[in-house]
């Protein structure tokens, strides 16, 4: 029921009929400085519900012009939660390590599914917010694995562990900081960390 407006520098092709968006409720100004700000025609709740299939995700517009759901990810989920289920229905069980889990909701596709997840993410922030979309989404608090940590560091401690996973799933960003403010970088960090992960 809200029209929020995210305009990226990346986008090249031009709006569907070359005409601007008029009935927006919120719309995100990029500052040449970084970051950016939110302008409101009208007042929005805090967060609200957007379900997809048996899921449920808080929504909420960031100041770094997220809403916490990226659903161009959905044919994701839905690949992964079929591969679950048919192993679920031949009595297997599986683990799913989801690394840089964000908000959660390919942990939370898994879990429903009836994968054991362990959610992995630098920001405490997006780590809760995972718990909330897994409550939303009626799943059982055990269901997922919270934890906040660097992921490289997480992954080696669970190669050192022996601790295994039937299926990873990874959504690194091009660039960040991990919870005790180490730096990744896509270019240098990917590969060191499959490898990781292969272990």
């Amino acid at each position: 029921e809200f029209t929020l407006v995210r305009p990226d520098p990346q986008i090249i092709w031009p709006r569907r009929n070359g005409q601007a968006w008029s009935g927006w409720d919120a719309f995100y100004h990029r500052s040449d400085k970084g970051g950016g700000r939110w302008e409101f025609r009208r007042p929005l709740p805090e967060s609200w519900t957007v379900r997809y299939k048996n899921l449920a995700f808080q929504i909420r517009p960031t100041s770094f012009k997220h809403t916490g759901l990226f659903p161009e990810q959905a044919v994701n989920w839905d690949w992964c939660s079929t591969k679950i289920a048919a192993a679920r229905k031949q009595g297997r069980d599986v683990s799913v390590l989801n690394l840089f889990g964000y908000t959660g909701a390919a942990s939370v596709a898994a879990a429903a599914a009836g994968a054991q997840v362990c959610n992995v993410d630098a920001a405490k922030g997006m780590v809760d917010w995972c718990g909330v979309n897994a409550e939303a989404s009626g799943l059982r608090r055990d269901s997922i694995r919270y934890i906040v940590d660097d992921c490289v560091k997480f992954v080696r401690r669970e190669v050192k562990r022996g601790r295994r996973y039937d299926a990873l799933i990874m959504d690194p960003p091009s660039y960040g900081r991990g919870a005790s403010g180490e730096l990744w970088k896509l270019e240098t960090h990917l590969w060191p960390l499959l490898k990781e992960c292969r272990d």
